[in-house]
């Protein structure tokens, strides 16, 4: 069974360090990669497209508010490519307007505000497991 990757799309170092620190507190096995903004995050989506990168993540932790191209630019061009379109996406957000959740759940994607205490990323951190073993094993996804 391969290792399962985690893509985190978020320009704030300090989520990054502390979505790594609690997914390793779970003791899983996981590779994580990160890109920094909406124009990385685009042209990951165009590498799937070329065929360049063929690895792909079970679940994608995008943040809403990214520099350069926001978080519903990237979710829609995630969900326009084929080799992705599938892929869990996690929406997450301090502040969402009525109309962007309506549109990320309309584009498949399971909208999250960040939890602001360690207890709350622990359990984001577990679900975000649950996903990556439920889409490898077949189960239901659970809600995030």
């Amino acid at each position: 069974m391969s290792i399962p990757t985690i893509l985190v799309i978020e320009d704030s170092l300090a989520d990054v360090f502390l979505i790594r620190h609690v997914l390793d507190e779970l003791g899983e096995s996981y590779r994580l990669e990160v890109l920094h903004d909406g124009e990385a995050a685009l042209s990951f989506v165009a590498e799937h497209r070329s065929g360049v990168r063929k690895h792909e993540p079970c679940v994608i932790l995008l943040d809403l508010n990214l520099p350069k191209y926001n978080g519903l630019q990237v979710l829609t061009a995630i969900r326009e490519e084929p080799a992705l379109s599938h892929i869990h996406v996690v929406v997450l957000t301090s502040v969402v307007r009525p109309e962007e959740r309506a549109e990320i759940e309309e584009l498949g994607g399971i909208c999250c505000i960040k939890p602001s205490d360690l207890q709350g990323i622990e359990s984001l951190a577990s679900e975000i497991m649950a996903l990556c073993k439920g889409r490898a094993q077949g189960l239901a996804v659970p809600t995030v």
